[in-house]
């Protein structure tokens, strides 16, 4: 179908003025569609990422000179709300931001990315959350975050926005804000038996009164290692440490594994979702476009292998890129790749 802009005589000018309205078109139709879509609702951080490229990773009292600098949006929670809004996810974020530049900044990209923003809050007395990142030449990646007004997000917070959350289909939530605000979410979502997805990062000791209150885990390797004891290197340690897991009350257990691709422990069946073989350029945000892109899947009621399956092709394909919002890709480039397929395993 032809649009024709009437009031335009430049040729030139009348393109210009299409993809415009077209833009506002689809944008439009996204919203619609949103609208109508199970609502996802992403408790976390955001934080302002600072980027330095380098050969190698410093080692302790190393100096090293880099190359490229850049500043770009992140934070564990922000990233995967961005991730699962740029899929076509209805998202509501929820998080505590510094009444700063890098606050309204982190609001503004929110908004243009189609995010309900009423759950976040501003602070006047704490900075945004800010994060160094040092990326080396193999695409691995080392972090220090310092969390301003992440760490000022409250169990009070969360009970204030509890309407919200209870009207969730999808709640989902990292380790970037205070424990006890990570175990009201939990609360609430239990009490309500909403579906509450939980991605144990950055890597910390868990209670059992927590984990048996948690629909799925997401952890990646190192994660899973911390929770369960078990050193997870291939699809048979993988198993031990999601059975371990399962034994706490957990339903399901997706264990990340970079190029291996995931290993999932769901009804009692294990399954093996391969990776991708990509081009590394920057890992920093391939779990938090995981998590992002498989609630958006589950939302659209793909079984748990297949959500795990489209969540991988996300990973892969955001591992091509620097930066961690900016890494996020839409969805017509994950439908748009192979997929890896999925195996159903019984490692021992």
């Amino acid at each position: 179908m032809t649009f024709v802009c009437p009031w335009v005589n430049n040729t030139n000018a009348a393109n210009g003025s299409q993809k415009i309205v077209l833009g506002l078109l689809i944008s439009y139709t996204k919203t619609i569609l949103q609208m109508d879509s199970p609502s996802i609702v992403v408790v976390g951080s955001t934080n302002t990422d600072m980027v330095i490229k380098a050969s190698h990773l410093p080692q302790a009292g190393e100096t090293i000179l880099g190359g490229t600098f850049f500043m770009s949006a992140g934070g564990k929670g922000a990233n995967q709300a961005v991730a699962a809004a740029r899929l076509g996810g209805s998202v509501t974020f929820i998080a505590r931001t510094g009444y700063d530049i890098f606050g309204k900044q982190s609001m503004e990209l929110f908004e243009k990315e189609g995010i309900d923003v009423s759950g976040i809050q501003r602070d006047h007395h704490q900075p945004s959350g800010v994060a160094l990142i040092t990326v080396d030449e193999k695409g691995e990646n080392c972090i220090v975050v310092a969390p301003g007004a992440n760490a000022a997000l409250t169990p009070g917070d969360i009970d204030e926005m509890k309407e919200k959350i209870e009207n969730a289909t999808l709640l989902l939530i990292q380790l970037e804000t205070p424990i006890e605000t990570v175990e009201r979410v939990a609360n609430i979502a239990s009490a309500k038996k909403i579906k509450f997805v939980l991605n144990p990062a950055p890597a910390a000791k868990l209670s059992d009164e927590l984990l048996k209150k948690i629909s799925i885990i997401t952890p990646n390797q190192k994660e899973a290692e911390m929770l369960t004891g078990i050193k997870v290197n291939d699809q048979s340690s993988a198993k031990q440490a999601a059975e371990f897991l399962h034994k706490k009350g957990i339903d399901t257990v997706i264990i990340t594994m970079g190029a291996m691709g995931a290993f999932v422990f769901h009804e009692n069946k294990s399954s093996a979702i391969a990776g991708h073989k990509v081009n590394v350029v920057d890992t920093t945000a391939a779990g938090d476009v995981f998590n992002g892109a498989l609630v958006v899947a589950l939302s659209e009621g793909k079984t748990m292998e297949e959500a795990a399956a489209f969540a991988c092709k996300a990973a892969a394909i955001s591992v091509t890129r620097l930066g961690a919002q900016a890494s996020a890709p839409d969805r017509e480039e994950v439908e748009s790749m192979p997929s890896g397929g999925f195996d159903h395993v019984n490692a021992k």
